[in-house]
């Protein structure tokens, strides 16, 4: 790749990263994906451009049916175009193209899975599982209850500090994606445990709002695989599945809250959704609850 676009999508990545507030995860997928399509860009034309300037609708298109060709399936396809959506809006942006050129390209249709979700008889167990006589087992049960009892994020939980947590009003602040911040109540047993664990660390209202709240054993910020870790590894005891971690749980909170009469909408703004259609994959995991209110409130529901 010459130095130009290499600048170009150097100069992307680190907007992306630290204005835009995406995972350093989101940011090493974009560099391959963007590194894919320079190397097919620059063989699409006859000569090699020093800029992206030559870029056209059909251009991306070609490309997006050489990945299809390569055999990449089409959750990697429609990444791929997120990528470059992305850069080309960013180029715009910076006044590097006049136009966008991905403007109407649809992205390729992706097959929707249903997440695992712990049935909710089996919670109980679920939160009894860590020791409540060790800093560990106290720390795990007090991630395991805030999790369940606000849907957030692994990201958002391991970046918790002390002032974010409103013991009194049972309310938290989190910050999400695209650095947007919203408000998550917790219920009465996240309350107890939380306020638990934080008194065996030995927070009182003096303690900096600053302090991270989960820490490692080192007193450092807990990271995201240690959380992954020891969640699938609880979760592993009670109930089988190959993606079992704290996602699980989110997905969990989410779909409880439906089936006990929760609206879309709050939902959505509880786990921090963009958009109404991320959070409408929950209304699709709970045929027999629909199956059942069809037979009650139906004329010609019963038997």
């Amino acid at each position: 790749m010459d130095d130009r676009k290499q600048l170009l999508i150097d100069d992307f990545l680190a907007y992306i990263l630290q204005e835009r507030n995406y995972s350093a995860h989101t940011m090493r997928a974009y560099a391959i994906d963007l590194k894919r399509f320079v190397s097919f860009y620059n063989s699409y034309f006859d000569f090699i451009t020093e800029d992206f300037r030559r870029i056209d609708r059909i251009a991306i298109r070609h490309f997006l049916g050489a990945e299809f060709e390569a055999g990449f399936s089409s959750c990697t396809v429609a990444r791929r175009l997120a990528a470059v959506k992305s850069f080309i809006k960013y180029l715009v942006k910076s006044e590097e193209l006049s136009s966008n050129p991905t403007i109407g390209i649809k992205t390729p249709r992706t097959p929707k899975s249903l997440p695992n979700v712990i049935p909710e008889e089996v919670i109980p167990a679920l939160m009894d599982l860590p020791p409540n006589n060790t800093l560990t087992g106290l720390r795990d049960r007090a991630i395991l209850e805030l999790l369940y009892s606000t849907g957030i994020r692994v990201s958002e939980l391991v970046n918790l500090n002390f002032g974010q947590i409103d013991f009194d009003n049972q309310l938290i602040k989190v910050t999400g994606k695209g650095n947007k911040q919203r408000i998550i109540p917790f219920g009465e047993t996240a309350r107890k445990t939380l306020e638990r664990f934080t008194r065996f660390m030995g927070f009182t209202k003096l303690t900096p709002e600053k302090q991270s709240i989960f820490v490692n054993g080192k007193k450092q910020r807990i990271s995201v695989r240690t959380v992954q870790r020891h969640v699938r590894q609880y979760l592993l005891l009670l109930m089988e599945g190959e993606n079992l971690g704290p996602h699980t749980l989110r997905h969990s909170f989410a779909t409880h809250m439906l089936n006990n009469g929760a609206d879309i909408r709050s939902l959505k703004d509880l786990l921090g959704h963009s958009s109404l259609s991320s959070t409408q994959v929950y209304t699709h995991i709970q045929p027999e609850k629909m199956k059942k209110i069809h037979r009650q409130a139906h004329p010609h529901g019963g038997s």
